[in-house]
């Protein structure tokens, strides 16, 4: 069931801008704080995409308009095998759309929620290959601050890639971060500091404390420690403390090693850096270029016949949303005939805000600026090189008919 119609594709001017006519909707696929997300397709290349879009009236009125613009300037800086990398983001009048890589392997906490075990020798290969996005985003100067499974997706090969970086932090040069962002069971205990008032600051190894509880939970199918969002801060502390992560006898001693450093509440000890991790003894068997190159097959394989989320999301969008998405032309149309008699509160402050953010919205195309780099360097490449230099790391090149079915 697709929530879009099919067109024939649409005759543009090389200089045209991406816009939400360029695809062609396929169906709904999951939902967060920021906006919903759907497949398309892009009409004119064929190749499908994660399309997430935020409505602007919602995020102004929740204050997360800074939270978008800035994941908008992070992603437009980064490209990395295992990230969610960004395509293209254009604005219309109701929405902001950002189009990303698609990945039908589904999140892990998906395939947690669904009983999957993850052998010992599949969480290590996710651990390495998170370990490589952690160190690019170290290059890169940020601070994910929300690495857990919900935010970890799957390829069709099974791969991790790293997603959502509306809290992510900049750090420059030698400074720490200080305010306070993540998901509580996943944040490590210097980021409960902050909420005591002490105000250490804390930086990258933020993220290698996540990677431990995500790791540990993908092993046990539960966290190294009880609490929940609700949990006060100096609760969690305490707990910190006081309680002691056990580690089942079946687990390797090496994997548990690994965990114990990387769960380290003393931050000068804990693994905190890719270097760091790849001296460790249970690393020297590890062929870094070829987890890099995807060379290396995980254990588990997300099964390709069925799309890998919950099915009620596309319901949700078809029935219970009141601007659904493949309605969204005839409404725009309608709203424009009417000039703008809906009764909307789009008035005074709120309309100056909302101005706000069709000046300040990033529009972005990285097909543009890679057919760009490549005219460049064109006396240098071969026509297969640059057709190859354009492709998006094979992770959208997927037979639409696999998810078409439902």
């Amino acid at each position: 069931m697709g929530l879009g119609q099919s067109s024939k594709a649409p005759v543009t001017e090389e200089s045209d801008e991406v816009n939400f006519d360029h695809f062609q909707i396929l169906r709904a696929i999951g939902k967060g704080s920021f906006g919903k997300v759907c497949i398309v397709q892009k009409k004119d290349t064929k190749k499908m995409y994660a399309m997430k879009y935020m409505n602007k009236l919602k995020c102004v009125e929740r204050n997360e308009v800074r939270n978008v613009l800035k994941e908008l300037q992070i992603m437009q800086n980064l490209e990395h095998p295992f990230l969610v990398n960004f395509w293209y983001s254009f604005q219309d009048e109701e929405d902001m759309f950002m189009v990303v890589d698609l990945l039908l392997g589904g999140d892990l906490r998906y395939h947690l929620q669904q009983n999957v075990h993850f052998s010992e020798s599949t969480v290590k290969l996710y651990i390495c290959e998170l370990a490589l996005a952690l160190g690019y985003l170290r290059t890169k100067r940020i601070i994910h601050r929300d690495i857990k499974p919900d935010n970890i997706l799957l390829d069709e090969h099974g791969h991790v890639h790293l997603t959502d970086f509306n809290i992510a932090a900049i750090v420059k040069e030698d400074l720490k971060a200080t305010s306070i962002a993540g998901t509580k069971p996943y944040m490590a205990p210097e980021l409960f500091q902050t909420f005591e008032g002490s105000h250490p600051g804390y930086s990258f190894s933020v993220d290698w404390w996540s990677l431990g509880i995500t790791a540990y939970e993908l092993l046990r199918g539960q966290r190294p420690y009880v609490m929940r969002s609700s949990t006060p801060a100096n609760e969690i502390l305490q707990t910190f403390h006081k309680a002691h992560p056990s580690y089942p006898a079946a687990w390797s001693l090496e994997m548990k090693s690994l965990l114990r450093k990387l769960l380290c509440i003393d931050v000068q000890k804990r693994i905190s850096c890719l270097a760091e991790l790849q001296d460790l003894d249970y690393m020297s068997d590890v062929n870094w270029d070829a987890v890099l190159s995807k060379q290396l097959p995980p254990g588990f394989i997300p099964n390709r016949r069925r799309l890998n989320c919950d099915p009620t999301f596309e319901l949700e969008e078809m029935i219970l949303e009141s601007k659904p998405l493949h309605k969204k032309k005839k409404r725009l149309a309608r709203k424009t005939k009417d000039q703008g008699s809906d009764g909307s509160p789009q008035n005074g402050q709120l309309q100056q805000r909302l101005d706000n953010v069709q000046r300040d919205f990033i529009i972005f195309n990285r097909e543009k600026s890679r057919k760009a780099v490549g005219d460049s360097d064109s006396s240098e490449l071969s026509t297969t090189e640059k057709n190859k230099a354009i492709e998006d790391g094979q992770n959208n090149n997927v037979e639409p008919v696999a998810f078409l079915s439902g």
